[in-house]
């Protein structure tokens, strides 16, 4: 697993380095001293696994993540535990408060080896996908769903009739449906593209909800439309 330390701290990328090479199936691919030399890296390079600071001049950890279109795993790395709950709006696997304990840091890398695990989504023929509810496999029409939303741990995938809720994260679920009927407009959200009645400046409506589109989502979703 292909590891990047992203961190203005020295002592605590040399810590997290350290960390790393002691564990396991981690490959340190390198070291970024701020969130824009990150961001150049990623740019060019593929990882599995972001260490994060938040607290970085110039660019934030958080602003970094809001400008990646395609992320891989991350865990933020923070001195303060008021960032905990804004980590995961962003979908983050997990957080670590500075200075860095080593059996806390085992503790996160086994959350993302969960995450890496198969999802509980298979695909099929036909158009339709198996989803695992509780102990039932359910055969779902990938016509029947509306959209599909992040919670924590779980997704949500909602259509006319009923909510299905599945343990997995989008990036598995969006690698697993057809690309051409649906399409992410938001960190949190996948929706069906015919389905959707209206957008507007930052919202589309779907059925009678209205979902956001974030900028970084929102040039692909435009792509993907035919337009008169």
């Amino acid at each position: 697993m292909k590891c990047l330390v992203v961190d203005d701290d020295k002592i605590s990328r040399e810590l997290m380095c350290e960390c790393i090479n002691e564990t396991e199936d981690l490959v340190l691919s390198n070291v970024c001293k701020s969130a824009i030399e990150a961001s150049n890296y990623l740019a060019k390079n593929e990882v599995d696994l972001i260490f994060l600071d938040v607290e970085m001049p110039k660019m934030s950890g958080l602003e970094l993540l809001k400008s990646l279109n395609h992320k891989p795993q991350v865990i933020l790395v923070t001195a303060k535990e008021k960032y905990a709950v804004e980590a995961f709006e962003y979908e983050v696997t997990d957080y670590l408060v500075k200075p860095v304990n080593h059996t806390r840091f085992l503790k996160a890398i086994q959350k993302v080896r969960t995450k890496s695990a198969p999802s509980k989504i298979e695909s099929v023929k036909g158009g339709n996908i198996f989803i695992k509810v509780d102990s039932e496999l359910i055969n779902l029409p990938t016509t029947d769903i509306l959209w599909i939303e992040a919670l924590g741990d779980y997704v949500n995938f909602i259509t006319a009739a009923k909510k299905y809720v599945v343990l997995s994260t989008m990036k598995n679920i969006e690698a697993k449906l057809p690309s051409k009927e649906f399409v992410r407009v938001h960190r949190s959200y996948l929706v069906r593209i015919d389905k959707i009645k209206k957008i507007s400046e930052d919202i589309l409506l779907v059925e009678n909800k209205l979902i956001p589109v974030s900028k970084s989502y929102k040039k692909e979703l435009l792509d993907r439309l035919i337009t008169l």
